[in-house]
């Protein structure tokens, strides 16, 4: 038995259903910081967000305040927001450029992009101290661990563990799609992102991500007005409608067709959804793209990756990724009830620039948090927070399909689009961590 905190971890997680205090319990949340979220790895930015010497950028690791920043020699680094003097915030701001060193504001120590001691005024006065220049107390903390995949920045505040690839796995092909749809081999941010403050659990988002459900339910009436205008638009122009109408009348798709795509569950509970958008419609612009990815990589190449058949990749427990159309949500929970997701959208390196509008285009139509499709996530995220609140009833039904999926070698492959695989293997993975060092 696992017991944390006054609570039974094993008695939390059933194979087809979780006990409400999962999201509810601020008991429960402070024990995810602890093991889950401090002890795996969790995404960071991506290294194009720091092109120069002396770039930064502050986030959160679970209650952790980070800085990445990148230094004289190129490299980028992972460290903890703290001066080691007396403890104030290094980098009080979101981001910007230190120049040679960080400066505290405070005392006016100084340090490197690195962490290492810079200067120190009046530095005499710790002669004969217990402390030097030279040790671990006098620099600013590094992340236990850091590690880049295709330029994607991860930390883990834990020393032990797998190495970010490993860890990583299936999930790998979240930023290997990405980059590869680049002529160039690589992507790079664009320098900002939307910001939401989401009033509900961080688990409740990452669940709806890959729930093949709920799209013609929740989005019925945004995929039902896109779907007549395309009529129209038809109608009067004798014209296919631009493809940004498709994105928002894929979500009148039948359940049939949900049902028909399939999820791949991988360990420490990443998992991907089959594509289901048409994505590669025989306009001009596409036709340009593909002629400048075949030139790039060869036809065969070019066909291949162009062919990767995944519309979402899930990173538990920190990303929602869409490669095929460069965005990215990263999870920073602030609390059992409020969590920040942050996102980003990224730039193919070598594309038309059309390309770019054309995924530009979701990330506002979809994404952002101004559409309808947002909207209407962010009252059921909220509503469900609201309902596991109440008294209404211990548990929470992930029996869909329990017991059918298959399972081979720890890599679970749905039977239907709309089993609820996605969740139970995320929650595998939570009470995994959840028990460790019980």
């Amino acid at each position: 038995m696992n017991t944390n905190g006054g609570f039974d971890v094993d008695r939390l997680v059933e194979p087809d259903r979780v006990h409400r205090a999962c999201y509810t319990d601020e008991a429960v949340f402070d024990l995810e910081m602890e093991r889950l979220f401090h002890k795996s790895w969790i995404y960071v930015g991506h290294e194009s967000q720091v092109p120069n010497p002396g770039d930064f950028w502050t986030t959160m690791i679970g209650k952790q305040r980070m800085i990445m920043s990148r230094g004289d020699d190129g490299r980028v680094h992972v460290l903890y927001n703290r001066c080691p003097h007396r403890g104030a915030l290094l980098c009080p701001e979101q981001h910007g450029n230190a120049g040679k060193a960080f400066r505290c504001s405070y005392h006016a120590w100084q340090f490197y992009m690195d962490g290492s001691v810079r200067q120190i005024p009046v530095r005499d006065g710790y002669d004969n101290t217990r402390l030097s220049m030279d040790s671990p107390d006098a620099r600013v903390k590094p992340a236990e661990r850091s590690g880049s995949y295709r330029g994607f920045v991860f930390a883990s505040l834990s020393a032990d563990g797998p190495d970010l690839e490993t860890w990583l796995g299936g999930a790998r092909v979240a930023f290997d799609d990405m980059c590869d749809r680049a002529p160039d081999g690589e992507v790079e941010v664009v320098p900002n992102c939307f910001r939401v403050v989401q009033k509900s659990n961080w688990k409740i988002f990452l669940e709806n991500q890959l729930d093949a459900l709920h799209p013609s339910i929740t989005h019925e009436s945004t995929g039902v007005a896109a779907s007549a205008v395309e009529r129209d638009y038809e109608d009067r122009t004798g014209e296919k409608p631009p493809m940004s109408y498709g994105m928002l009348s894929a979500f009148s798709l039948p359940f049939e067709k949900w049902d028909s795509l399939e999820t791949v569950g991988f360990p420490h509970g990443h998992c991907i959804l089959q594509g289901y958008m048409g994505l590669r419609p025989r306009d001009p612009d596409t036709l340009e793209y593909e002629a400048v990815m075949e030139k790039a990589y060869g036809k065969e190449r070019a066909q291949e990756i162009l062919g990767v058949n995944i519309h979402h990749v899930l990173v538990y427990p920190c990303l929602s990724v869409q490669s095929p159309l460069q965005q990215l949500r990263a999870v920073r929970p602030l609390g059992a009830d409020r969590t920040l997701t942050e996102i980003w959208h990224f730039r193919l390196k070598g594309a038309p620039e059309a390309i770019y509008r054309r995924a530009l285009a979701y990330y506002y139509h979809v994404n952002s948090p101004s559409t309808m499709v947002n909207a209407d996530d962010l009252h059921n995220f909220w509503s469900c927070h609201q309902g596991l609140q109440l008294d209404g009833g211990e548990w929470v039904s992930f029996h869909r399909n329990a017991g059918q999926d298959t399972e081979t070698d720890g890599v679970i492959t749905s039977v239907t689009g709309m089993s609820e695989a996605p969740m139970r293997n995320q929650f595998r993975a939570w009470k995994e961590y959840m028990a460790a060092g019980a």
